[in-house]
């Protein structure tokens, strides 16, 4: 997986906290647990997985809505801010945290009825392995998100420290088929990439993502979307 050294840095729980959710990417954020929430539905009993849950802001927002919740991430240092994020919001018991492979998920066939994976698959050097794992030990959904090839990302993909794998649509289908899986929906969102708004100010963001969700509205709109939230069935 790509940048694997770079998430068990010991400082890299904070940087990344730093760079991802700061300024203009609380917008992003917002939007991601919008999405993850849309798709998993009422979460009270259900027994979900998040594959590289990082600082635990899903598991925990889940955790809080009365979910079972194991998040398993490869960064011991992520998994410890994770856990703190647990305990100030009192749903330590909720949760657990995991140290792991995703690629070798430590987990009987069909134990959650949700797994569910966000900004994994740009990293991922086998995602047919991954996604089959995930449908593994899934009995009901799976949920993931991908940055798109033929979108504002690939412009400057080749900028970026780690690179970034792009999806096409095609190439999802063919992935989601090959693992045992049926496309139940899908969502296409952010004609402009998350580095931009990263770089601007929150006050700034919401102007900028009107703008956005205006042309995404449009006929094109969903072929320019940087991002894609992939919806699947087990089949």
């Amino acid at each position: 997986m790509k940048g694997q050294e770079w998430y068990q840095e010991s400082d890299v729980a904070e940087e990344y906290e730093e760079k991802r959710f700061s300024r203009g990417g609380r917008l992003i954020d917002r939007r991601e647990k919008e999405a993850v929430l849309d798709a998993i539905g009422p979460v009270e009993g259900k027994r979900v997985l998040e594959i590289a849950c990082g600082t635990g802001r899903f598991t925990v927002m889940l955790a809080e809505r009365g979910a079972d919740v194991v998040g398993l991430d490869i960064s011991g240092p992520m998994l410890q801010q994770g856990r703190e994020k647990a305990k100030s919001a009192g749903v330590e018991e909720s949760l657990e945290f995991m140290r792991g492979d995703a690629g070798r998920l430590p987990f009987p066939d069909d134990h959650f009825d949700t797994v569910f994976a966000m900004r994994f698959f740009h990293l991922a050097d086998t995602p047919a392995a991954f996604l089959s794992e995930m449908r593994r030990v899934s009995k009901e959904q799976v949920f993931f998100d991908t940055f798109n090839r033929f979108s504002s990302r690939s412009v400057y993909n080749w900028l970026l420290p780690m690179g970034s794998r792009l999806y096409s649509q095609t190439e999802v289908l063919s992935l989601l088929d090959r693992a045992g899986l049926s496309l139940v929906g899908d969502e296409h969102d952010f004609v402009l990439p998350y580095g931009f708004y990263r770089k601007i100010p929150n006050s700034m963001a919401s102007a900028f993502r009107s703008l956005d969700t205006a042309v995404h509205r449009s006929p094109v709109g969903d072929s320019l979307a940087s991002v894609s939230y992939w919806n699947a069935s087990v089949v």
